[in-house]
């Protein structure tokens, strides 16, 4: 199996070769809780997300790529923001395709709240909020998932 490998701002880094744009997804339930999901690839944890597919809206791959992942249907709601950073890259072990960041995070809710396992997630749970930051994640998600915690209003660009 690929494995996953999130570098920051770290000298053995590998130099980027690719770019592709991602959305991720901090979907919320009636209750509050956020939909979590314990990747395959890296054992952490993480909200849904993917690549945007040729032909796919933003909005469309949010939803597309949380009910891959995760089983539940969800309705976009807001932007909590964009993460950029070329000091973040992300290395795929299976053919060496070094990602430099360029993702949108999505604010949803859950339409059904039943959410089931995929081939991507070892794990998928409502977590309530003051739980989430006690999981084990990398620093772009856990940065991520704080903005939306804030609730500013004002969606992060970076």
């Amino acid at each position: 199996m690929s494995r996953r490998i999130d570098f920051y701002d770290a000298p053995a880094a590998p130099k980027p070769n690719s770019l592709v744009p991602s959305v991720n997804v901090v979907v919320t339930n009636e209750a509050g809780e956020i939909l979590m999901i314990r990747r395959s690839d890296n054992g952490n944890w993480a909200v849904p997300g993917g690549a945007i597919d040729l032909g796919e809206s933003l909005p469309e791959a949010a939803i597309c790529e949380t009910l891959e992942e995760t089983g539940v249907r969800c309705e976009i709601t807001g932007l909590v923001g964009t993460y950029t950073d070329p000091r973040h890259v992300i290395l795929y072990t299976s053919d060496g395709e070094a990602l430099q960041e360029f993702s949108t995070v999505l604010a949803s809710r859950a339409v059904d709240e039943k959410p089931t396992l995929s081939d991507e997630s070892q794990e998928v749970r409502w977590v309530p909020r003051d739980a989430v930051c006690s999981l084990s994640m990398d620093r772009s998600m856990r940065l991520r998932i704080g903005h939306f915690l804030e609730g500013s209003g004002k969606p992060h660009i970076g």
